[in-house]
Formats: structure tokens, sequence, C-alpha cells
């Protein structure tokens, strides 16, 4: 399986990106982080021509948002092998937004919009947390017991 995340800001060396960098060693799938650069205080409407520039042509874009829905790991990982048979070239995009969210058009681009709960999470936070449940879908799908059935 392939996964692309694509993300707004930089992530500067730090706690959460220890943990990203640790989850990305464990993964067997190939999963890649591309950070896109975005201007200090810049609003979801000036960052989705950015968003859209990096996106794979007929990319199956998954979205994190609050308007999303919720899984639980065993269902994301569900989904996640349900996804890779629907991407063109087996490869699904997620998308972190700024500060502000999503604007309108990159949440009508996506093909699922999920979210992480109604609680607000700093999106350098959002990375380590989406890198986490790709892991455990990882291992779920291997047939590694999950620890809650």
């Amino acid at each position: 399986m392939k996964i692309r995340i694509i993300a707004v800001g930089r992530q500067k060396s730090s706690p959460t990106q220890d943990l990203c960098d640790e989850y990305l060693k464990r993964m067997k799938w190939t999963v890649s982080v591309k950070e896109i650069d975005a201007p200090k205080g810049s609003t979801s409407a000036q960052e989705a021509p950015l968003i859209l520039k990096q996106l794979p042509k007929d990319a199956f874009i998954v979205a994190l948002d609050e308007r999303g829905e919720t899984l639980g790991s065993p269902e994301f990982a569900q989904k996640l092998g349900k996804w890779q048979n629907q991407a063109p070239g087996n490869e699904i995009t997620f998308l972190i937004g700024g500060a502000d969210g999503f604007d309108a058009s990159i949440r009508k681009k996506a093909n699922f919009l999920m979210s992480f709960g109604k609680q607000t999470w700093p999106h350098m936070l959002v990375r380590v947390m989406l890198l986490e449940q790709i892991y455990r879908a990882q291992q779920i799908s291997a047939g590694h017991p999950y620890h809650r059935q």
C-alpha cells in the first residue's frame, strides 16, 4: 500500500517530529509526508491552491476535517483496505490542513472526510495521530492481535 500525507506547515525539530520519524521507521507500507509552506497567518482559501497543486492526478483523497466521520481503529484498517482497491495506483492521499482547516473546494474534492473527534487538535500533533493510526492499521491488516478485540 502507498500512502501520501500532504500537510500544511513545516514541522520543526520537536518531540512531535521525533514521534513522526519513529512511526515512519516502523512502517512496512510506503508512507511519505509532503509539507506545504504556507505564509504565516494564511487562510484556508489561500492554502487551497497550494494543496491542490500537490495532489496527484485522480488521487483518492481522505481529508482530516472536523465535519468528517470518526472511525475506530479496526474500522479504519478495513476502510484503508477498501480505499486501496478504489485508489488509482493503490495510493491514498491524506490531507492535513492548517489552523483554519480546509476551504470548501478541498472538502468537495475529498473522497472521504475523517475526523479525530470534536476536540480541536494542533495540526502538528494530528500528524502523529494519523501516522499512529496508519501504523496500527498496518498491524491489524497483517493479522497482529488488536488489544481491544
